[in-house]
């Protein structure tokens, strides 16, 4: 099973799977990426799988399904080019061999799903979209701070080994704000070299694998003393999970 991310935009990947010369893209944005890493290794697109409605995971949709007759699969509460596969929590499907097995994750947007394949080999992949990010998580767009950090819980019950394949490169500046949430955090210290490293030499951080995620993530770790303390700080009255998010949240959207 082969998984290359696909540079899009300033920051975004487009997920690229591929077994033999068939393949499936996630989220595409934008379709120039995907069609020339296709002609470049003789690939067949076969699937498009859509997390979310946003215009940078779906502008290349039409455009790849015309092209190439692939299925596109997409959440079920969301307005995603038709036609597609509706796909909600509990669903599950067979792609390149593979089971996919659907999750709703809402908070990001109304209806956000994601795609958990847990038999790959080399261990689960679940592609989350803007859900779930290295060092981080989407903003709450659509949802609220409770439904953002349910769907966060829910991936996190996920095997320790799963490949976190994100849509977006946001790692560096995920660990920076981390940092001043943990700054005593020796994993995450690790981490953050580890991670600057790769950009320096223009490598992606993705996938990331979960186990990590929840040794470094604030958004992973909302019950941790030293993260509610960090919360409680900024905000005294942030005494449950859900108020302690909500506060790490707010102090990210406002993070320099």
């Amino acid at each position: 099973m082969n998984l290359i991310p696909l540079p899009a935009f300033s920051d975004n990947y487009l997920w690229l799977w591929h077994e033999g010369q068939s393949a499936v893209v996630v989220d595409p944005g934008d379709a120039g990426p995907v069609r020339e890493a296709l002609l470049q290794r003789q690939l067949k697109l076969v699937a498009i799988l859509v997390t979310h409605h946003h215009a940078d995971h779906v502008g290349g949709v039409a455009e790849l399904r015309e092209a190439t007759g692939a299925q596109v699969y997409g959440p079920a509460a969301e307005a995603i080019p038709e036609p597609f596969q509706p796909c909600q929590q509990g669903d599950t499907f067979e792609l390149l061999g593979r089971t996919v097995q659907v999750l709703d994750i809402p908070g990001h947007t109304a209806g956000h799903v994601a795609y958990h394949l847990p038999n790959a080999p080399d261990g689960p992949v679940l592609f989350c979209g803007d859900t779930l990010f290295s060092g981080g998580c989407g903003r709450v767009f659509e949802g609220t701070p409770a439904q953002m950090l349910a769907s966060l819980d829910a991936l996190a019950s996920l095997p320790g080994d799963t490949r976190v394949c994100c849509a977006h490169e946001y790692t560096l500046s995920n660990l920076k704000f981390a940092q001043a949430v943990e700054p005593d955090n020796p994993d995450l210290a690790d981490y953050t070299a580890h991670c600057v490293n790769l950009r320096a030499r223009n490598e992606p951080t993705l996938p990331a694998k979960l186990a990590r995620e929840l040794a470094i993530n604030p958004f992973l770790r909302v019950r941790t003393p030293a993260v509610m303390a960090a919360a409680r700080r900024r905000e005294p009255q942030a005494h449950d999970a859900v108020a302690v998010f909500a506060t790490l949240r707010q102090w990210k959207n406002d993070f320099r």
